[in-house]
């Protein structure tokens, strides 16, 4: 219901504010007059008559909602959410007085909760911003910042792709200042919610069970917001319940994405790369993360030639993660590269310290680590605009080819240690 979703083009009405008393709708009558709107669109009845009204119309553009008499405002919202068409941006009101609860009124997707009494003032800059917000800064923004999105693939499970993929999105919206959804496609054991202190909601799973009624009203209802320009999609799906889909879900979520959002971040699990290769199709980078261990090696391999046959077009980033400084390396980075037949692009360094108190605090690693730490995250940012822009094929962004199969490359490797011990 809120930014950066647009309002669609329509005969909707401009505003409608449903309201519990008549101090409310007396301040709200002038108001609504100097925007041009209509004073009759003011209507008393609060949240219950806009649930029913709204079942049976139009959504305006601007739709304000007095909670003063709601039991439950959040539930109730919910309700209002069911209804409304997307692109409505909801301004509600109350009485109470909590921070969690604004919180969570804002999560559930309206614009702004003003505290009663407030003023004419009040009031003015409100819908001042929601006009804003509708008039066209987010067009411009498009125009200016095309949509990047972007897959994180692990090319085996702990090398850590989906720390890499929150601090990717959290970059991209903290210092890119780009909207930015995270979807984790992890349905059971997704930790992009977790990483970020957030509850994961239920927005992913009934995707999956309902394709049919992703738009964009219900991303802005199933996505969880992390900040001001970070939304999260994530589940922690029950394990009794199997993931069966035909992958629909996924790619309707990733085109309401961008529309939505103006970059999307795909912590993607390597099993999905075999059951559903257009999320990988459709990416302008895929970041590989591998660790420099024999197996992740020979993983790496196989995952960027799969990316190369089926999705040639989109540019490659290898992420070498959890580097230790001491030496203590299972496979040379020099070996690695050998046998993938490209070089590294990033390395990050293992630190056990800041991943710990990124956990404890509910962070990205890329908000907490500092100097050498911060700068493989900032240079990875900077890597992943930088290939999305750039329309010309480069040797950085493409799997190599030539040389060794990919057998010769796993039996030339074996057969070191064996040398050495000879």
């Amino acid at each position: 219901m809120n930014a950066p979703f647009q309002a669609r083009a329509g005969l909707r009405d401009p505003f409608t504010a449903f309201v519990c008393d008549d101090s409310t709708a007396d301040m709200l009558r002038p108001v609504a007059v100097e925007h041009g709107w209509s004073p009759e669109k003011v209507n008393k009845g609060g949240l219950r008559n806009a649930v029913q009204s709204l079942s049976v119309s139009a959504s305006p553009t601007i739709l304000f909602v007095d909670l003063s008499e709601s039991a439950d405002p959040l539930n109730d919202i919910n309700a209002l959410a069911e209804v409304c068409e997307p692109g409505t941006v909801v301004i509600a009101a109350g009485q109470v007085n909590d921070v969690r609860l604004y919180r969570d009124l804002v999560a559930s997707g309206i614009h702004d909760y003003l505290l009663k009494p407030f003023t004419v003032d009040q009031l003015r800059d409100t819908f001042a911003h929601a006009q804003s917000i509708l008039s066209g800064p987010r067009g411009e923004a498009q125009a200016d910042k095309p949509h990047v999105l972007t897959a994180v693939i692990g090319v085996r499970g702990g090398v850590g792709a989906s720390t890499i993929a929150t601090s990717l999105a959290w970059l991209m919206g903290e210092k890119s200042h780009r909207s930015t959804a995270l979807l984790d496609l992890d349905v059971h054991f997704g930790t992009g919610a977790l990483a970020l202190d957030l509850e994961p909601g239920r927005g992913l799973t009934d995707a999956i069970e309902n394709p049919s009624r992703i738009d964009g009203l219900f991303i802005e209802r199933a996505m969880i917001r992390a900040n001001e320009r970070l939304s999260v999609l994530s589940a922690e799906a029950p394990l009794h319940q199997p993931l069966v889909t035909d992958g629909t879900a996924f790619f309707q979520l990733q085109e309401e994405m961008k529309n939505a959002f103006e970059s999307t971040v795909l912590d993607l699990p390597r099993q999905m790369l075999i059951q559903y290769p257009h999320m990988v199709h459709d990416a302008h980078v895929a970041v590989v993360v591998s660790e420099l261990t024999l197996a992740a090696t020979r993983d790496t391999i196989r995952v960027l030639a799969w990316i190369k046959s089926n999705a040639p077009q989109t540019k490659v980033i290898v992420a070498a993660n959890r580097v230790p400084s001491g030496g203590a390396l299972e496979i040379s980075k020099k070996d690695f590269e050998q046998s993938i037949e490209r070089d590294v692009d990033i390395i990050f360094p293992e630190d056990r310290k800041v991943a710990a108190q990124a956990a404890k605090l509910g962070k990205p690693m890329a908000e907490i680590a500092s100097g050498k730490m911060s700068a493989p995250f900032t240079q990875l940012s900077n890597m992943v605009l930088s290939h999305a822009s750039d329309d010309g094929a480069t040797a950085e962004s493409k799997v190599a080819t030539g040389g060794k199969s990919l057998v010769d490359n796993l039996k030339s490797m074996l057969a070191k240690p064996k040398d050495k011990a000879a």
